[in-house]
């Protein structure tokens, strides 16, 4: 096992958060609303395309052996990765990144259920990398290149991931200090469901077009669940939607040139 290609694969991811939970650093109080959409946008632009080129593509080519059949892994996984996000969301207390409350009841504030929510939504992107990189090992469709491109993209829509979880609790009035390590610990997540990823995924070859598309419906479900409500509510939804298009590019390109 190449020990610092997989190192680099899994930690990239919480690089990205913890630079953009340092904003938190920079700023008096919260995030501007356009600054947000801006961001929001930018991300789920980038875990679309993640997704799709660095997932769903890889699944459907190697189960191309099933011919006209090779969509029936991709889309048997990703309903049952969008169906265990949905499972999570269902059973997990949390607030969606506008503090409203959503879940069961609970004595927990809306700070730890902001919390809760990012580091649920953090876990498919920490499984998403796994699963290439453990692609990439096993002798997959997955290069090394490949697999780095997807993490880097991944690191790069953390960084207003990062910056998006720490504003909110800053606004709450938590120290600067507490939201910056909290912002982190979110993104923490990652490369430990990375690594478990990795493992499980390694013993189990043929599986492997059931992972990679399991990770793009998890990836998914946060896109549409969370990312594109946020980034379309009320005024400058069109700077949203510009974002959306500049992350997709950018995730595009980095997969076509890497990959």
């Amino acid at each position: 096992m190449d020990y610092i290609t997989v190192a680099q694969g899994l930690l990239l991811p919480l690089l990205g958060t913890t630079l953009g939970a340092a904003v938190v650093f920079f700023l008096r109080r919260d995030m501007p609303a356009k600054l947000t959409k801006v961001l929001v946008g930018f991300a789920a632009g980038v875990m679309v395309a993640a997704s799709f080129w660095g997932l769903l593509q890889p699944a459907i080519e190697e189960a191309s052996g099933l011919g006209a059949l090779a969509f029936g892994p991709a889309a048997i996984g990703f309903l049952a990765g969008m169906g265990f996000l949905l499972l999570l969301d269902t059973i997990t207390p949390h607030t969606h990144m506008d503090l409203q409350d959503e879940g069961p009841a609970t004595g927990l504030s809306r700070s730890t259920k902001l919390i809760l929510a990012i580091t649920i939504h953090n876990i498919p992107e920490g499984m998403a990398v796994g699963v290439v990189l453990a692609d990439w090992l096993v002798g997959g469709g997955v290069s090394q290149a490949g697999a780095l491109a997807l993490a880097i993209g991944i690191a790069i829509q953390n960084f207003p991931e990062g910056a998006i979880v720490s504003t909110p609790l800053l606004a709450e009035g938590m120290p600067k200090g507490r939201t910056f390590f909290y912002g982190v610990l979110t993104g923490a997540v990652e490369p430990v469901a990375g690594l478990v990823t990795v493992l499980a995924a390694s013993a189990v070859v043929p599986a492997m077009p059931y992972l990679l598309s399991f990770a793009a419906g998890a990836m998914m479900y946060v896109v549409v669940e969370e990312l594109i409500p946020e980034m379309s509510e009320g005024v400058h939804t069109n700077i949203g939607t510009v974002a959306f298009a500049a992350g997709f590019v950018l995730m595009m390109v980095l997969d076509a040139t890497l990959g």
